[in-house]
């Protein structure tokens, strides 16, 4: 009897990570629009600029964009590839004889 009181409980571990992995798979639309495109605001705040240097970036067309009705979007992938693009790492000096 314990064994099938383990077996249930395992199986229902199991239903309920399935469970949250096709809820995941579920998302709707608006959720991945929102994860995928953003305004012009939130890139403002999101790289601590200025309206007249997003403009700049469209304009010199650094940063894709859409617009519509006035309003521009811009994908987070596009705002990804601009950051590591313009990545510097640098190695500290060495301070050998």
């Amino acid at each position: 009897m314990n064994e099938l009181i383990k077996i249930l409980t395992l199986l229902s571990k199991d239903f309920q990570v399935l469970k949250e992995y096709i809820h995941s798979l579920n998302k709707s639309k608006i959720d991945q629009f929102k994860e995928t495109w953003i305004d012009g605001q939130d890139v403002m705040q999101s790289l601590h600029i200025s309206k007249r240097n997003l403009q700049s970036l469209r304009d010199n067309k650094i940063l894709p964009f859409s617009r519509i009705n006035g309003k521009f979007y811009y994908k987070v992938a596009d705002l990804d590839k601009l950051l590591e693009s313009n990545y510097s790492h640098f190695k500290p000096k060495s301070h050998g004889k």
